[in-house]
């Protein structure tokens, strides 16, 4: 029992440091470790994540509001978006047929991560240049931020609303439909379509992906899908993990957390792609 604990938290602070970092939750690091190494079913191994995405949210939350990194007007705008898509999502279970979403949303991804890999190349992060958006400043969505990698304040705007809107439409109607997390939408999202800063996106879609998780966690534990002796120990790891983590990506460059970001988005991609022939 206390190596379980241990365990457990050892993967709650590397599932927390990743997490904060790439705004991804705990999902793509829990589950594959619970299921996998350590045997348990997916159903405790779900509920499990559901505990983790909320302990990196509100780990890493806390931290970036305090440095005022994250965007809080666009996280509520774009929230409007993941729950009325999440709403339709479980709507439609068992009306569309979920291979055709695997493929979309599976090549989205792969879009977006050569997306990323043609700014990596060009360096674009410290370049672009965007046009000003009359949604964007009605809204009053544009942002500042101090980055500490290369000690100077970022002014950003940003830019797209309505197909960043769409992008999160879609990323909703995927986990509802689908029961898959949506950080990596969330993400591409705010940096491909919208243009923020990958910093920005990041910690924004940290605060996001808590909200989502909040409201379905409810349903796992009154369906007993959480236990206690595996999520206690990981949420404390979390905690620990993910104010660490928010630590390290505020002071790494963002060309290097791009480095990190693509090939974790192209293999979610891949694995969407992959569950849509069946796999």
């Amino acid at each position: 029992m206390g190596f379980s604990i241990l365990l457990m938290m050892g993967v709650g602070l590397a599932t927390g440091i990743v997490g904060a970092i790439l705004g991804l939750g705990g999902g793509i690091v829990v589950t594959p470790v619970l299921t996998l190494a350590m045997g348990l079913d997916i159903k405790y191994a779900i509920g499990a994540s559901i505990i983790a995405v909320i302990a990196t949210s509100s780990g890493s939350t806390i931290a970036y509001l305090h440095d005022d990194v994250l965007n809080l007007r666009v996280a509520m705008f774009l929230e409007i978006a993941t729950t009325i898509g999440a709403i339709m999502g479980a709507l439609l279970t068992g009306v569309l047929n979920p291979k055709y979403l695997y493929f979309l949303f599976g090549a989205l991804l792969l879009f977006s991560g050569w997306n990323m890999y043609r700014k990596l190349r060009r360096s674009a992060e410290s370049e672009r240049t965007v046009q000003d958006d009359a949604i964007a400043t009605k809204l009053k969505l544009n942002g500042t931020y101090f980055d500490k990698a290369s000690f100077k304040q970022v002014d950003y705007q940003v830019t797209n609303v309505p197909q960043g809107f769409v992008v999160m439409l879609g990323a909703g109607l995927a986990s509802g439909l689908l029961g898959i997390g949506s950080g990596a939408f969330k993400v591409t999202a705010m940096d491909t379509f919208m243009k923020m800063p990958l910093k920005p996106s990041s910690a924004t879609s940290n605060l996001m992906m808590g909200v989502t998780a909040a409201a379905s966690a409810t349903v796992y534990f009154f369906n007993g899908a959480i236990l206690p002796n595996i999520a206690v120990p990981l949420a404390l790891g979390i905690l620990v993990g993910a104010v660490l983590g928010t630590r390290i990506m505020q002071v790494l460059p963002s060309r290097v957390i791009r480095m990190i970001f693509i090939p974790v988005i192209l293999l979610i991609g891949l694995q969407m792609i992959f569950k849509g022939f069946g796999g």
